[in-house]
């Protein structure tokens, strides 16, 4: 028996919480706090119950303790100095006081009370997300399955012995099919913020983000909203000094040594330096960025420097547009997207981690395989994808499609590791994993149905959809 077109993805239309939303009443508060977290607002108009404009540095990180909804977020109210506190979600303004967080000495953190629609609570700067929405609210319903981090335990779930016994062309069907949802929610999420700011800043948006890594990616998210809005053109150097500026991560004192190291640092800070004042109220705070526990490549400035090279070319988005449309053979996918986006050379970060480390003894590229990977899958074929759709081109969309579901396995990490526990039981079919839409299936999977949820799989249907199929 084959796997039916788009089982799937019928399948996923059955988890709970997928019952479509009126849009003229509120949300569940859990999406709420994805909408929230994940920045699926209009986040050029934002504005505080009294007038004062919104911008959010970093939205926080979820809190699945008592307290706030979200700690150490990092928000500015018009040009003020930014502020760093908690941020607590609810549906009514009412909800502040109806559940005593005004007396709770948890709360007092909180800089900012994020509500879904009402006036302002006692003070307390308010924002209500009702208008802000970068998308229908059935759409937002539809991209939402869960996000908390995969239960850890060691547990196999229930869906492992019906997965272990479909056979392999049913099971690698079933995987795809899960991708492809994924790759579609992905195009839908560049979609809707193309339609704020056009395609081009939805893709630097999305390239941005994901050269930020888990850790910083919302500082480098504002970055890519800053650089999308300039339309001056600039060298390769100007602008790693303009980004490097932007980001408040430039020394505060110049380099004594000499030598093209200390020579380079300072041309960045002579360029930056005339142009310092006129972009004074846009620089991020140091404490946006979180330093610790990054891997040398994944330093900040060095990302921004690789994204220097693509801003200065001016035709990144054209080239990669060439790249679809003309003949690729599968083997060579990932070797002619990197040629595109690798730079020809960096006298500088070819050869250094940081501003201030000593100069590696062989050249290192800016980009690497792993994370070639993760931009692939995640903002170029979704971007195109989303092109291709907006177009109603069939014959791209099925381009974006067949290279998505080519492109090789992308680097391990937590997260699949555990759900090749929870659904292999840590013992995939062998070759399972060889292509990146694999890896992206399963995760889709573990988010519509894993996450609904608990430890045990209760009330999960996805054991039972997987044994219909034989």
């Amino acid at each position: 028996m084959s796997v039916p077109a788009n089982l799937y993805a019928t399948w996923r239309a059955t988890r709970p919480g997928a019952t479509q939303l009126h849009e003229d009443g509120p949300p569940p508060e859990r999406l709420l706090q994805a909408v929230w977290q994940h920045q699926r607002v209009l986040r050029d108009a934002l504005q505080l119950a009294d007038g004062r404009a919104v911008r959010v540095l970093h939205p926080g990180f979820h809190n699945r303790e008592p307290g706030p909804d979200f700690r150490d977020a990092l928000v500015q109210f018009g040009n003020e100095t930014p502020l760093r506190g908690d941020i607590e979600i609810d549906l009514v303004t009412s909800g502040w006081r109806a559940h005593k967080h005004d007396v709770n000495p948890g709360f007092r953190a909180v800089v900012l009370h994020v509500i879904w629609d009402g006036a302002g609570t006692d003070g307390l700067p308010t924002l209500s997300l009702k208008s802000r929405l970068d998308a229908p609210l059935g759409e937002l319903a539809d991209w939402f399955g869960g996000d908390d981090a995969l239960r850890p335990g060691g547990l196999t779930g229930l869906c492992c012995g019906p997965l272990s016994e479909l056979p392999r062309e049913q099971l690698d069907a079933l995987l795809q099919q899960a991708a492809l949802v994924r790759l579609q929610l992905k195009a839908g999420q560049l979609a809707a913020r193309a339609r704020q700011g056009g395609w081009e800043r939805a893709l630097w948006e999305g390239l941005f983000t994901a050269l930020g890594y888990k850790h910083n990616v919302w500082p480098m998210r504002r970055l890519a909203e800053l650089a999308g809005a300039c339309t001056e053109p600039l060298s390769v150097e100007l602008w790693q000094a303009r980004l490097s500026g932007w980001s408040g991560l430039l020394p505060a004192e110049l380099p004594r040594g000499r030598g093209a190291d200390a020579d380079y640092l300072r041309r960045l800070w002579d360029a930056w330096w005339r142009e310092r004042e006129r972009f004074g109220d846009v620089i991020l705070p140091r404490t946006a960025w979180r330093m610790s526990g990054l891997r040398p490549a994944n330093q900040p400035l060095r990302r921004l420097a690789l994204a220097a090279h693509w801003l200065a070319s001016r035709d990144l988005p054209t080239r990669l547009e060439r790249w679809f449309t003309r003949e690729v053979p599968e083997s060579a996918l990932a070797g002619s997207l990197l040629e595109l986006l690798q730079p020809a050379t960096d006298e500088f970060w070819g050869w250094h981690w940081t501003l201030k480390s000593p100069r590696l003894k062989k050249a290192q590229p800016p980009l690497g395989e792993a994370r070639l990977t993760d931009l692939a899958v995640n903002v170029v074929l979704p971007w195109l994808w989303a092109r291709a759709a907006a177009g109603r081109n069939e014959a791209l969309l099925k381009t974006a499609e067949a290279r998505y579901l080519a492109w090789p396995a992308g680097e391990d990490n937590a997260t699949l590791r555990l759900a090749r526990e929870r659904l292999f039981a840590g013992r995939p079919p062998r070759g399972l994993f060889l292509h990146a839409a694999a890896q992206q299936g399963v995760l889709q999977i573990v988010r519509d149905f894993c996450e609904h949820s608990n430890a045990l799989c209760e009330h999960c249907r996805f054991p039972e959809l997987v044994r219909r199929v034989k």
